[in-house]
């Protein structure tokens, strides 16, 4: 697969304004795609949790409606 390339350029400021300087950093396809999957993945994961918090709450608050609101929107997280 192709690295894609990212490029830097740094100026330095004071009284040499001449000088700059240029760094690259090759970041591979793959790298991304793994950081992107394990981001997903956490904010799943969160997301689930917090709605599991709510619906248990409204449950101890006996409260029917945000019960039965949160358990549609839980119903996303438990389908496969």
């Amino acid at each position: 697969m192709k690295k894609h390339k990212i490029n830097y350029r740094l100026q330095a400021f004071g009284t040499n304004r001449k000088s700059k300087i240029v760094a690259r950093r090759e970041i591979s396809y793959e790298i991304k795609l793994a950081t992107k999957l394990l981001l997903d993945e956490l904010c799943f994961n969160w997301n689930k949790s917090r709605l599991e918090a709510q619906i248990n709450n409204s449950i101890d608050a006996s409260d029917r409606e945000a019960f039965l609101s949160l358990s549609e929107q839980y119903q996303s997280y438990v389908k496969e």
